[in-house]
């Protein structure tokens, strides 16, 4: 069945239902044991892959995945962990600056809400959305250059700009989807409909498709 014969809702709708068949149980890659140490990988994966993070994060946390441990190991000792991450200085910065806040405002935990988050140096709509969906359980989509091209390249929510692809996001993904849909597009992003060459031959949503080979 050609997308063409299909209405909008009911594409949608089967993509998310093929891509919950095929990952059930679907997550981040970045590798973590608290809200706390997602939010410092999350901080630290802006512009750098998460295989680059993990393998920073597996030294780092074990000596310091605390606010006060990450204080006492001061921002200095944390550069030299994180020192093949991309932009490690202005990152050190606001980690640093993070824990201070999270220490003085929330009692060293992680805050729940989006304006407390993007309240924290380093953090924006983004890598709040992350915290938000991963950490505490919450339906929001984190639209990062795989989800914007998905979101384009499959016609769920064209858009221009990041914050018009979340809200046609969150408008047009039934809401059963909601909660994983971030994670569902982004690892079809990153391995499937990837920017220059989409693996269409071997994409399960090749027939839901309305740009195939775009």
């Amino acid at each position: 069945m050609r997308p063409n014969s299909l209405s909008k809702s009911a594409r949608i709708k089967q993509i998310f239902q093929r891509l919950q068949a095929a990952n059930p149980h679907p997550t981040t890659e970045l590798e973590y044991h608290s809200a706390f140490e997602l939010l410092v990988a999350v901080m630290l994966s802006a512009q750098a892959t998460d295989v680059s993070v993990n393998l920073a994060t597996r030294q780092l946390f074990p000596i310091a995945n605390t606010p006060q441990a990450i204080l006492d190991l001061g921002e200095s000792r944390l550069r030299e962990y994180i020192q093949r991450i991309g932009l490690y200085k202005t990152k050190a910065k606001h980690v640093i600056a993070t824990c201070q806040l999270l220490l003085t405002r929330h009692g060293g935990e992680v805050p729940h809400t989006r304006a407390e988050l993007e309240a924290l140096p380093g953090v924006g709509r983004k890598t709040a959305n992350v915290i938000l969906n991963t950490a505490f359980g919450q339906p929001t989509i984190a639209v990062d250059t795989h989800i914007f091209r998905l979101a384009n390249r499959l016609q769920i929510a064209p858009g221009k700009t990041v914050l018009e692809v979340e809200n046609g996001l969150m408008k047009a993904i039934p809401k059963a989807f909601q909660l994983d849909a971030h994670h569902w597009l982004i690892l079809h992003g990153r391995y499937i409909c990837q920017a220059r060459k989409p693996k269409c031959e071997s994409c399960m949503l090749r027939d839901l498709c309305p740009t195939e080979g775009v």
